[in-house]
């Protein structure tokens, strides 16, 4: 009987902690809404959103663009021997680019963005937590949410579609250089191809998705550096557990928005499904 007892016990408690972080989370970034309508003074200043856009920002572009770079021509290598079977390869750009723009852009730049900015956003505010700064503000009369959150995700927020953007090209520009330059296939014929299948929608959907993507990754990273436990191991811990947390977050995100986006395009828009093989 005790031990029934003691193992209900925990059970409740591997249930209990779960919603709990889901409340403070929820809390925290309602904190961080409000913070942003209501103190705007507080964070949309030039000298302090500046350094964040342009570590966020600028510094990714490189790794950003690389990666996109050859994703897509890993694609187009998978892709074209078996396109090559049913004489389709001059419609291996419509598969390509659209993956890329809807699909694959979007997610590889918010993990990028999550693995390089995410973690030291963590670690950042985690310091600043072990070391008492955050009390610091707090007793100088400052909200830490408003000086240090908002600023950081307004950020991630901006700088994530953009980055997309880069990873977009680079990707298009890998599988047209695998397919049409390396293979030789008709260059006219693979973009035609591509401008019949690919409307403006596709774009749009990776970039409204890349702005969720970069929304969550500011918040769990600076929740994560807020809630972090004392030490050095507690501000390790958090920086792992934001990578980790945001890129669920992303995957999941990912799959309820293009569900959405897909039922808004076709019952909304009008968007339907163009078959590749007509």
């Amino acid at each position: 009987m005790i031990n029934a007892m003691s193992a209900a016990a925990h059970v409740g408690r591997r249930i209990r902690m779960p919603v709990q972080g889901a409340g403070r989370f929820a809390r925290f970034a309602g904190r961080a809404a409000a913070a942003t309508v209501t103190a705007p003074g507080r964070w949309l200043r030039w000298r302090i959103l500046a350094p964040l856009l342009l570590d966020v920002g600028v510094m990714s572009v490189p790794v950003v663009a690389i990666t996109g770079a050859f994703i897509g021509m890993i694609l187009a290598i998978e892709s074209f021997a078996q396109f090559q079977v049913y004489g389709l390869e001059s419609k291996l750009g419509m598969i390509i680019n659209v993956s890329v723009v809807k699909q694959i852009g979007p997610v590889l730049a918010a993990v990028m963005v999550a693995g390089r900015v995410g973690g030291a956003l963590t670690a950042e505010l985690g310091t600043m937590r072990v070391t008492e700064q955050l009390d610091a503000v707090r007793a100088m009369g400052a909200d830490p949410i408003a000086v240090l959150v908002v600023p950081r995700v307004i950020a991630c927020t901006l700088m994530t579609p953009i980055l997309t953007i880069f990873s977009d090209l680079l990707g298009v520009a890998g599988g047209w250089t695998f397919t049409v330059v390396w293979h030789g296939v008709s260059e006219r014929e693979y973009w035609d191809n591509t401008a019949w299948f690919l409307t403006w929608w596709e774009p749009a959907t990776g970039l409204i998705k890349a702005t969720f993507f970069g929304l969550s990754i500011g918040l769990i990273s600076c929740y994560k550096g807020f809630h972090c436990k004392p030490g050095a191991a507690g501000v390790g811990r958090a920086t792992t557990e934001s990578f980790v947390s945001s890129f669920l977050a992303i995957i999941i995100i990912n799959l309820a928005l293009a569900e959405f986006l897909r039922t808004f395009g076709s019952l909304v828009l009008g968007i339907g499904f163009k078959s590749p093989l007509s």
